[in-house]
């Protein structure tokens, strides 16, 4: 092997990651104020426009773990290049889309390409950092997740307003081609120290893939998923709705048994029979299913309900988005000085309020005092959820050893990303009746908002209870 890129190389190769980690976070969001006008130019029904989010996230989460072991078994460079192709291809897909099928079918792909990326990137960055410059390296890292959410709400309606929603996926296709060329020849420059090969960990058993395991968690959320977002048309004791739901089970039920049984499982069930690592992960699926869903229900109100077009609902989002970078840094201030415990009550009783207050805005007549309140009402709830996600990483990753900390961290990783999809799905459904085309009603939106709210009281009572006292140490490394 060669020695370790030099101090320029190592902060280059940090820059090129972080832009393409940067391109993965963004597609979460930049969907969310293009959505109204793809539905409207490619006839696509709510439940199809439901899973143009959620394809891309369920993918992203259900292989992140396989992602992270195949980059471990062929190498983290080849792992990051292949995904970045992969992703950049099916942007490509996504922008020429004609239908539902090619546009889904483009977001399933892109999940899978990010999937592969994003922890073989960052297995290529904690291994390259050593000492301080690691912990300012991984520091960059963290902050592209809220920036990356931040820039999607603008980026989504700068594009839609501007050359068209197609846009939001082709300009992928130039900067993804950069990368691969860049990379490319700067791992050619470094050589195969950032990641040693299999063999060279101190394990001397070749790493195996969980491939079925994989499968199973991902088609069980999957068909939790599908039966959630039928709940919006067929109600929700219908078979449409029951049916998958309880498949869903059945196949979490027999991953489980699975990986009970697997020399080299996908995750070690016993872990999440640990009362912090369940608290956080479930902590971080509940509130980043609030975030993304209220960025779904917010652009569907603004721009049908309101009016505003897709640049102008960009902008108002700005604000929302920036809140939950800006919770985030106040609750990891605070994390270090109270514990996780004191501000994860408090930080979800600030999304609580934020969104009862943004259900209350739905009610009211209309008029430029009603959307401030709207986003007003949004930017406190994802503030206090910003402030949730710190208490969630911290929670699950404080209390678990240094060589458990790479699996904890995928699996609070794996769980934002079904978060997502998840809440999406619930928020789809409940609001159904004003998702529908040419729909005008508000009642809709009121409910999914209020259930929101009742959400985030549930998630702070289960925080306050579950979240251990005491000040967090941590060990992992960061989500993105």
């Amino acid at each position: 092997m060669t020695a370790n890129p030099s101090a320029a190389g190592r902060w280059r190769l940090l820059a090129l990651l972080g832009v393409a980690q940067f391109m993965l976070v963004l597609d979460v969001t930049v969907v969310a104020v293009a959505l109204p006008d793809i539905g409207a130019e490619l006839s696509l029904s709510r439940t199809a426009l439901t899973w143009v989010v959620s394809a891309y996230t369920l993918m992203f989460g259900g292989l992140l773990l396989l992602g992270g072991r195949l980059a471990d078994l062929f190498g983290a460079h080849r792992t990051v290049l292949a995904g970045l192709t992969l992703f950049t291809a099916a942007s490509l897909v996504s922008g020429l889309a004609w239908n539902a099928e090619s546009l889904i079918g483009g977001r399933i792909v892109q999940g899978v390409g990010a999937a592969l990326l994003s922890p073989a990137a960052l297995s290529i960055v904690a291994t390259t950092f050593h000492g301080p410059e690691r912990n300012r390296a991984l520091g960059v890292w963290a902050a592209l997740g809220g920036a990356g959410s931040a820039a999607g709400v603008l980026v989504g309606g700068l594009l839609t307003a501007g050359p068209g929603w197609s846009w939001i996926f082709y300009v992928n296709v130039p900067v993804g081609i950069v990368l691969v060329v860049l990379l490319t020849r700067l791992f050619a420059t470094a050589g195969a120290a950032a990641h040693p090969a299999h063999g060279e960990h101190g394990d001397p058993r070749p790493r195996r893939l969980d491939v079925p395991g994989a499968v199973l968690v991902t088609s069980a959320t999957a068909a939790l998923i599908y039966g959630l977002v039928n709940a919006g048309d067929d109600g929700w004791t219908g078979s449409s709705t029951v049916v998958p739901v309880v498949a869903a089970v059945v196949l979490y039920v027999v991953f489980v048994l699975l990986q009970r049984r697997l020399r080299a499982p996908l995750v070690d069930p016993r872990i999440l029979t640990r009362r912090p690592v369940l608290t956080g992960v479930v902590l971080m699926l509940v509130a980043t299913g609030l975030l993304i869903s209220s960025f779904f229900l917010g652009s569907f109100y603004l721009q049908h309900v309101r009016g505003h077009g897709a640049l102008v609902t960009g902008l108002l989002f700005l604000p929302v988005a920036v809140a939950v970078a800006a919770g985030a840094h106040l609750g990891g201030q605070a994390v270090g000085r109270v514990g996780p415990r004191l501000v994860a009550g408090v930080a979800l009783t600030i999304a609580a309020g934020g969104l009862a207050l943004a259900s209350v805005a739905t009610t009211r007549d209309g008029g430029s005092v009603d959307t401030a309140l709207l986003v007003t009402g949004m930017s406190i709830a994802t503030a206090g959820l910003g402030g949730g996600f710190v208490t969630a990483t911290t929670t699950a990753l404080a209390h678990v050893d240094h060589h458990e900390a790479g699996l904890t961290s995928g699996l609070v990783n794996t769980f934002h990303e079904f978060g997502a999809a998840l809440g999406v799905a619930l928020a789809s459904s409940i609001a159904a009746a004003d998702l529908a085309p040419g729909a005008t009603g508000t009642d809709g939106f009121t409910g999914a908002f209020a259930a929101g709210a009742g959400a985030a009281v549930v998630a702070g009572v289960v925080a306050w209870l579950l979240v251990p006292a005491g000040k967090p140490a941590m060990t992992g490394m960061p989500v993105h």
